[in-house]
């Protein structure tokens, strides 16, 4: 790969991942609480959310991988403040992995529209543009994941009954044990979805 195109590829992580953190702080802004606005946490400048591991090593060492990915330094946001008590935390954590799937569709329908000869596109533009589909939806993806801390484990908690609480302590107890587990074994099942999204999206 040219060092071109690693670069554009870590820009476009590093962007798709700042706005899956404001998208967070925004919904908890929504839903009535004000910790991210106070902490000027609520913009899109990269260098208020830049973590040295998450925002350019990781995205370094994967950007040959078939899932690129990355994360910004987490949002912060209180969830005693939300007015939503029941789905309040799941709204939140799904706004971050709900707005890179909207950014992979809307720059989906842009491709879509060139395949049909309705805009044009060249060859260099339509490479730009699978980069941010596949980039935005392993994010979207990864971050679904019903593992601590992912995203996806904040809506899957938000589900669980009283009475398997249990279960959540066990998960964040042993995080770095799944986590690890997870990625090393499953790289290829988080492609399969990558892959089978982009086909819906694009149908490429």
């Amino acid at each position: 790969m040219q060092i071109e195109d690693s670069i554009f590829r870590i820009l476009i992580i590093i962007f798709s991942i700042v706005i899956h953190e404001v998208s967070h702080g925004f919904m908890a802004y929504a839903l009535g609480d004000h910790t991210a606005e106070r902490e000027g946490r609520l913009t899109f400048n990269p260098i208020k959310h830049f973590d040295p591991i998450g925002s350019f090593l990781v995205p370094l060492l994967t950007i040959n991988t078939p899932f690129a990915f990355g994360w910004a330094k987490p949002v912060p946001y209180n969830p005693h403040n939300l007015h939503d008590k029941k789905w309040g935390e799941a709204k939140v954590a799904f706004a971050g992995p709900g707005s890179n799937l909207l950014l992979a569709l809307i720059f989906s329908i842009v491709i879509r529209l060139g395949s049909v000869g309705i805009i044009l596109l060249s060859p260099a533009v339509i490479k730009i543009l699978v980069w941010i589909i596949v980039i935005n939806l392993s994010l979207a993806v990864v971050n679904l994941i019903p593992l601590y801390p992912l995203d996806g484990s904040r809506i899957f908690f938000s589900v669980l009954p009283y009475h398997l609480r249990h279960i959540q302590e066990f998960m964040m107890r042993y995080m770095f044990v799944f986590l690890a587990f997870f990625l090393l074994f499953m790289g290829g099942v988080i492609s399969f979805f990558v892959e089978g999204l982009f086909h819906l999206f694009t149908n490429l």
